[in-house]
């Protein structure tokens, strides 16, 4: 009875004297400061590296083309993940508790669905517009227009953002599944289960543009493949202005589509355990440990941080641009016109 008594009391919850509250996890001050830092540190690297690819591309004019259109519309993605969602889900990670209401709780759901969707659909128009670019790169930019570019925006958006409030903030998610919920369901606790019905469909939405994307990519590496072999032979012999321009054009398009499409290898390993946990745990009656789907959501938040990382280390123009935002040189007022370019860093 004392050692019953003992372990009871030992026992942390997230709201004392609260029925029903759940247990909170405690860590020693040491590991708490890790965790805090840790997580904090992509909360505010997902902020501020998206926002600067954000003021970059829409500061430079040099920088409005239909690509970077989209690249900005995934860095607000990103951006908006890291204001709504990661630093509250630090706190839940850290406290293994909910402390910001059940409304926000829903809201938090949703934006986290919404914007990690959108990153996907983004991507997947960008896989489209980088096969045109490579495989056709002269016509490319009558056939991949801002105009192009702005309706691929709006349907990424308009499809993730539906599918987000149409499941979880209707409750829809939890419908066949009632009394799973109730079992699980604590005070001070945030989860949002997906029956089996919706969980197909969140791999359906997942699975196909992977698929598209894997394949368009697995093309235009093909494609580049060819082109670079077409050049090596042809380096011996003397070339005309237009040929040579062509190579260039060539050379950079394949240079971006290299750069995206490890973008979309990084999306893809950073969501792929997620999404095989969450099929998994509908048709399992939710078995993953909380540690376990901790880790692999903080995998797919991290992901919202590292584009901005990928692009400062193969774009020579982004760390250019950086330099000029951090130093307030884009305060002056013919900053928009600075030249990004090089002939070499185009090409780099």
């Amino acid at each position: 009875m004392v050692n019953n008594s003992a372990q009871a009391a030992a026992v942390e919850l997230c709201y004392e004297n609260v029925n029903g509250s759940c247990i909170k996890t405690s860590y020693s001050p040491g590991p708490r400061a890790i965790l805090y830092t840790v997580l904090g540190f992509g909360a505010v690297l997902a902020m501020f590296g998206n926002l600067l690819v954000i003021i970059a591309i829409l500061h430079f004019k040099q920088l409005h083309t239909p690509t970077n259109f989209l690249i900005v519309s995934l860095a607000c993605a990103d951006f908006l993940v890291g204001v709504t969602v990661m630093p509250f889900s630090t706190v839940r990670s850290v406290e293994s508790c909910w402390y910001f209401g059940e409304s926000y709780c829903k809201f938090h759901t949703c934006f986290d669905t919404s914007f990690c969707f959108a990153s996907l659909f983004h991507l997947c128009c960008i896989s489209v517009d980088r096969y045109i670019a490579v495989t056709d790169p002269l016509t490319y930019p009558t056939k991949f227009t801002v105009l192009v570019s702005g309706i691929c925006i709006v349907l990424s958006w308009f499809f993730s953002i539906t599918y987000s409030f149409s499941i979880f903030y209707t409750g829809a998610n939890e419908e066949g599944i009632e009394d799973l919920v109730v079992a699980l369901t604590c005070v001070g606790g945030c989860q949002a289960p997906l029956n089996q019905n919706w969980v197909l469909l969140c791999f359906l939405l997942f699975f196909i543009p992977t698929v598209a994307m894997v394949f368009l990519y697995g093309k235009i590496f093909l494609v580049a493949k060819h082109q670079a072999r077409k050049i090596e032979s042809s380096a011996s012999h003397p070339q005309s202005s237009s040929e040579s321009y062509k190579e260039r054009v060539a050379k950079r398009e394949r240079k971006a589509a290299k750069t995206l499409g490890i973008a979309m290898t990084a999306f893809l390993v950073s969501w792929l355990p997620y999404i095989i946990d969450a099929v998994i745990d509908a048709y399992m009656n939710f078995i993953t440990p909380p540690y376990v789907y901790e880790i692999l959501v903080w995998c797919v938040y991290y992901n919202s941080a590292m584009n901005p990382l990928i692009y400062a280390f193969f774009y020579p123009w982004f760390r250019k641009a950086i330099k000029l935002i951090i130093s307030g040189k884009v305060l002056r007022r013919d900053s928009s016109t600075i030249n990004l370019f090089s002939e070499e860093a185009d090409i780099e």
